[in-house]
């Protein structure tokens, strides 16, 4: 069994945030991380005294976020603060966007992770995809007044009024008087 492991704070991200949260032990960390490999050259790059280098270099290989090296040079290990963040990081749910084709379905987990809009892609394939899928919330031969229009794609996106400009201009939405229809976009048959 390691040292690291015996400490119990290998990869736990809270763990190791605690041993970074302390300055000295911060600064000796990056010191190891830019390159200083003896306890001397460390301390002199962090501008900590020698015990105290000794004290954080101690704690942060308890903590797997440091190690010595064959011929005594101290390397540091950052992949190990990148498994944590990638543990710690909570897990995002996946939205089944009902896409059937897997090209679509990857561009709606881009741009709607979350099943809002995240930004209008600038591709216009890409932008397809995300129109045409929007498009659905309106019912086919339903007309719709502006302010209802509205109020669906604020639902997808804070800037309404450029997605519904995108709708029309790209023949899914038509609209007179005032009033929006669906006239193109593909239909979900159920």
């Amino acid at each position: 069994m390691t040292a690291s492991s015996a400490s119990g704070t290998e990869g736990e991200p809270l763990a190791l945030l605690g041993l970074l949260a302390d300055e000295v032990r911060m600064r000796v960390f990056a010191a190891v991380l830019l390159g200083e490999g003896s306890s001397g050259e460390v301390g002199q790059r962090a501008g900590v005294a020698g015990k105290d280098v000794l004290r954080a270099l101690t704690r942060l290989e308890a903590g797997g976020l440091v190690s010595r090296a064959a011929d005594g040079r101290w390397l540091a290990h950052p992949e190990v603060l990148r498994q944590a963040a990638v543990a710690a990081a909570p897990e995002r749910p996946r939205v089944d966007h009902g896409a059937a084709d897997p090209d679509d379905a990857s561009v709606l987990r881009v741009f709607m992770p979350d099943g809002r809009l995240s930004q209008i892609p600038a591709q216009l394939s890409k932008r397809r995809v995300i129109l045409d899928h929007i498009c659905r919330v309106f019912e086919p031969g339903v007309r719709y007044p502006e302010r209802e229009v509205n109020t669906l794609l604020r639902a997808f996106y804070p800037d309404y009024a450029a997605l519904r400009r995108y709708l029309v201009d790209e023949g899914l939405l038509s609209r007179e008087a005032g009033l929006y229809w669906r006239s193109g976009g593909t239909v979900v048959l159920e």
